[in-house]
């Protein structure tokens, strides 16, 4: 009894771990995979080409793609196509990182944010347009209108394969 009683003592003279959640936020790991975001070039242009591969490597089946072609007038990305519909269902997702690894443009990555909350089930499928990440500053929004066959060149990646 004596020695549960001196625990207790040595604990209370201890500092605190307990973090005050809403006002302090720990800082995540570098591998934490959190919430999903689609990412862009630095033109704008959506990195995403509509291969489908993140939704057929998920084991949940959280995620839903639905691909258009691309044209001149309206290019969403700098591939064929694009992808028209994205959904995800985060109550399904299982946040394995599976469609990240598959993503041949690395268009969807796992970021830092933990913070999901949904009132309702439909409030847990997140479309596209919540996936997106901003379009960068010297960037433009999607759809452009790109001069034919030049969409490649507006884009660094694509420039430094043809070097």
């Amino acid at each position: 009894m004596l020695q549960g009683f001196m625990t207790t003592l040595k604990s209370i003279l201890e500092k605190p771990v307990t973090i005050q959640y809403p006002e302090q936020k720990r800082p995540v790991r570098s591998r934490f995979k959190g919430r999903h975001v689609l990412k862009r070039y630095d033109n704008g242009l959506e990195k995403c080409i509509g291969c489908a591969l993140c939704a057929a490597a998920c084991p949940a089946d959280a995620i839903f793609v639905e691909a258009s072609e691309n044209s001149d007038e309206n290019r969403y990305s700098p591939g064929e196509r694009y992808a028209s519909t994205y959904e995800i269902n985060m109550m399904r997702c299982i946040f394995c990182g599976f469609c990240e690894d598959a993503c041949p443009t690395e268009a969807i990555v796992l970021g830092d944010n933990y913070e999901l909350s949904f009132t309702s089930r439909t409030d847990a499928i997140y479309p596209k347009d919540m996936l997106l990440e901003p379009v960068p500053e010297d960037g433009s929004p999607t759809p452009q209108k790109v001069p034919a066959g030049a969409f490649d060149r507006a884009i660094p990646l694509m420039q430094d394969a043809t070097d």
